[in-house]
């Protein structure tokens, strides 16, 4: 039989998550072996560089070329690190079950949302949580940052920063929870599609990947996260206006919420949609149309 090549990124963070996804198919299929190499991606080549301007895809690029040439079996990504659609020959394989999809707050007074002093420096790249922290808390200042979980937790309690807005599951992961002054619920601070959840990539051919697969998808996370990536497609995947989608599913019931906003914060639109958990595109759909109603179609069309 033989070894299976897995790719994913060579932070410490990814490495983290690909062993969590290896020891998952070694309980699975305990004959079999596996081995990791890393690649390094565009977004890891240009550190320092704007997100903005890298694109769609920064993260995970390279990894999906290799996938496709047969140099890995499979890749491991955070799922929101994946474009809306894929690169023809490509699939999600797995899904794993989620880890905590909240972002988090950390910063130097240990303080939530609501204490920060007026000037506080925060930091973030992302449009969806410019927009979010500038709704609930307009007198703060947003101040770009790059790098790891680690780098950007030291940048939070440097000279240019004073805190820093990160996704909960990549500061869990690495154990660094004692850092984090406050999570932040997802009915008011809506996380990004796929955010908490590992995705495994594989070639759409590739029939002996897809049944080892299998065993470790996590069907719940999987219709959750197909919803909230069907919304980021009705957007037509490029949409430069901050926006988000989160889904939760119990039992035959798929629960989305689901906001758009100018990047400003001022223009904020919210929604919640439900449907059936067999039905996650429909889910979306009307996510996605309730929004539109509520006045966020000005947003798209604002955007051109």
């Amino acid at each position: 039989m033989r070894r299976l090549v897995i790719g994913t990124r060579g932070s410490k963070l990814a490495l983290i998550q690909t062993d969590e996804v290896v020891a998952q198919l070694k309980d699975k299929h305990p004959q079999r072996e596996f081995a990791v190499k890393t690649i390094r991606t565009g977004g890891d080549k240009s550190a320092e560089a704007p997100l903005a301007s890298l694109g769609l895809g920064i993260f995970v690029k390279e990894i999906e070329d290799a996938l496709l040439r047969g140099d890995i079996d499979m890749a491991v990504h955070s799922l929101k690190d994946l474009t809306p659609l894929l690169p023809a020959g490509l699939a999600i394989g797995a899904v794993c079950q989620r880890q905590d999809p909240r972002d988090v707050l950390i910063n130097r007074w240990n303080c939530d949302i609501d204490g920060l002093p007026s000037g506080a420096r925060i930091g973030t790249s992302s449009p969806r949580r410019t927009a979010q922290l500038m709704a609930m808390s307009p007198e703060s200042q947003v101040v770009p940052i790059r790098g790891n979980v680690e780098t950007r937790i030291n940048k939070a309690f440097g000279q240019d920063y004073d805190g820093v807005l990160l996704a909960a599951a990549g500061v869990i992961r690495l154990g660094l929870q004692d850092q984090v002054s406050q999570y932040l619920s997802p009915e008011k601070f809506v996380p990004a599609p796929g955010q908490g959840a590992l995705a495994v990539e594989i070639r759409t051919d590739d029939d002996e990947m897809a049944s080892i697969l299998e065993a470790i998808d996590h069907l719940p996370t999987h219709r959750a996260v197909t919803a909230e990536r069907a919304f980021l497609e009705r957007l037509g995947g490029g949409c430069q206006e901050p926006s988000a989608a989160y889904a939760r599913v119990s039992g035959e019931t798929m629960v989305m919420l689901a906001f758009m906003a100018s990047p400003d914060g001022r223009q904020v639109y919210t929604t919640k949609a439900q449907g059936r958990a067999t039905n996650p595109h429909e889910v979306a759909m009307e996510a996605h149309q309730r929004l539109i109603e509520k006045g966020a179609g000005r947003l798209i069309s604002g955007n051109g």
